[in-house]
């Protein structure tokens, strides 16, 4: 019972050829299972009030912050330099 083992041997155009066919099958299924863009931004952005992750709230909050501060130093220095309180400007709503 013996078996013989036949070892095929693989020619350099052989292994190109199946190599640039796997890359070509890559990369057409690539493209295929990637979602659509409007797929992703329709996802991306509901209409609900975004919560964002943890690190985008704290640099909201700076930014917040920020603003806050430079306009009360904005309205000191006009109240120092005219001698008269500016008007109260309507604040934004925090977004």
């Amino acid at each position: 019972m013996k078996q013989e083992i036949k070892t095929a041997i693989v020619s350099r155009r052989k292994a190109l050829s199946l190599l640039g066919l796997g890359a070509a099958l890559g990369f057409t299924l690539s493209s295929a299972l990637e979602p659509l863009e409007a797929e992703a931004e329709e996802a991306a952005a509901p209409d609900a009030e975004p919560t964002g992750t943890h690190g985008m709230q704290r640099r909201q909050g700076r930014r917040t912050h920020r603003h806050e501060r430079r306009h009360g130093r904005q309205e000191r220095r006009h109240e120092r330099r005219s001698g008269e309180k500016p008007e109260a400007e309507p604040e934004e709503p925090a977004k």
